[in-house]
């Protein structure tokens, strides 16, 4: 049986509680600071079957999180990025006892439509009243897992499947006691979240800061998204020889980046794994040029129609819906729709077939581009793809057809951005005569890629419309 999460970081804050655990702006907290706030705020939490965080990148929401997670309470990980509805939507299906945030980020959830907002530091009690315990089956954590688009998707993972993600972890990367992990994102992306966590496990500093204060630090490993890599490069803050891995998961990362990054952090093992919300980990690669990806321990793959198939130990439950958690494993077995090519437990990934694309490590949907598009009167066509886009990734662009009356640029983006969380808001427009088609009438796709990668690369273009960068 493996070791829960919190068990994990409980033994550094019995073994070792003078030792540094957690930097983030404002200051710093030992293993046996941080395990007080974790007692406190648990008794706060006392009788809870759900709390919702907004967490950032601070103390109090690993605290807020660590103390739920320690008690068997389930997480609801909230994003920045949704809209009021999603979040009404996220609300009424878990049900939340308390919404939790850092200060800051209180008039943020007011005006996503958050009654009572308040902070872990307020619900922490000084009298520790008996909590209660997480086992193997708790609910552990409830995500969103596109964060941006359309209706909310929300994923559920147990204690089970994180504790046996962390086994892979821990054999899989080399994080020691006393070591230091940047983990620069935010921690409402489970990935950074997960980093943190997994450097408190391992008896190591998480240092929460941005990457020019917590790589110059003497980091010794670096959570990073190719976002945050390439904003690495770009700092000029290398070389940094203390980094000796970098961990990164979201869209596939070109080799220029990577050898970019290795000039930064010339003795890092630059590590790069493909997963899922739904899947955890799945494969890995280690290097500039790596190509297919190892599988991780424990994991079996099925290619059907091309479409990969993952049975682990890691997988999540299923999907949180008004009929309970459904849609979860079948037989075992589950998929999100990436293509791929199995040979010898290497896995080549071909990409998606669902209209989805990865922007700075989020999961956005292409089809409600075009429904918040086409929703404005004088557009009557438009098609989303796309682009690639060496910081983010990919970023999405659209192509649109005007009729009678357009509406003005002012216009379009005025909508855009009331009805689109900010990773799903174009960044650019290009107006059409009429939408390329395939000879069966579909929507050409490569053809639309193609107009912008000429665009690109044009000195001027007409009929385009250039959005402000997202950030």
């Amino acid at each position: 049986m493996s070791e829960l999460l919190t068990d994990r970081i409980a033994r550094h804050i019995r073994n070792k509680p003078s030792s540094l655990a957690i930097v983030d702006r404002r200051g710093a907290v030992t293993y046996g600071e941080f395990g007080e706030l974790v007692t406190a705020t648990a008794a706060g939490m006392s009788g809870m079957r759900r709390v919702a965080v907004l967490p950032t990148s601070d103390i109090g929401s690993l605290v807020a999180v660590t103390a739920a997670m320690a008690s068997g309470i389930g997480v609801v990980l909230l994003h920045r990025h949704l809209l009021s509805e999603q979040f009404a939507r996220v609300l009424s299906l878990t049900r939340p006892d308390v919404v939790l945030a850092a200060p800051n980020q209180h008039a943020r959830l007011r005006r996503m439509g958050a009654e009572a907002p308040t902070s872990a530091d307020s619900i922490q009690v000084e009298d520790v009243r008996t909590c209660g315990a997480a086992d193997d089956d708790s609910e552990l954590l409830i995500g969103i897992t596109s964060g941006t688009m359309g209706e909310p998707k929300l994923f559920v993972r147990d204690q089970r499947s994180w504790a046996r993600t962390l086994d892979r972890s821990d054999s899989t990367f080399d994080i020691r006691a006393g070591d230091r992990v940047a983990t620069p994102g935010v921690l409402d992306h489970t990935h950074f979240l997960y980093g943190a966590l997994h450097g408190l496990t391992r008896g190591a500093i998480v240092d929460l800061r941005p990457v020019d204060k917590s790589l110059p630090s003497g980091a010794t490993h670096l959570y990073s998204v190719p976002t945050i890599a390439w904003d690495v490069v770009r700092s000029g803050i290398g070389p940094v020889p203390s980094v000796r891995e970098v961990l990164s998961s979201a869209a596939r990362w070109p080799s220029s980046g990577r050898s970019a990054l290795q000039e930064a952090l010339p003795n890092a093992s630059i590590v790069h794994f493909y997963g899922a919300s739904e899947l955890s980990f799945v494969s890995f690669d280690r290097g500039i040029d790596p190509g297919p990806g190892t599988l991780f321990d424990g994991v079996d793959i099925e290619i059907r129609d091309s479409v990969v198939h993952v049975r682990s130990d890691m997988l999540f439950d299923g999907y949180l819906t008004e009929d309970g958690v459904v849609s979860g494993p079948v037989d075992g077995w589950m998929t999100v729709g990436d293509r791929g090519i199995l040979e010898n437990r290497q896995l080549t990934l071909l990409g998606r077939d669902t209209d989805i694309l990865i922007r700075a490590g989020l999961n956005v949907e292409l089809a409600p581009i075009v429904t918040a598009l086409t929703a404005i009167p004088g557009i009557v066509e438009a098609a989303c793809v796309g682009v690639p886009d060496a910081r983010m990734g990919e970023v999405p662009a659209v192509v649109i057809v005007e009729g009678a009356n357009p509406p003005s640029t002012a216009e379009i983006w005025r909508h855009l951005r009331r009805e689109l969380p900010s990773p799903s808001v174009p960044v650019q427009i290009l107006t059409l005569e009429q939408l390329p088609r395939t000879p069966r009438g579909k929507v050409d796709r490569q053809e639309i890629g193609a107009i912008f990668a000429t665009v690109r690369t044009a000195p001027s273009t007409t009929n385009q419309i250039v959005s402000e960068p997202f950030s």
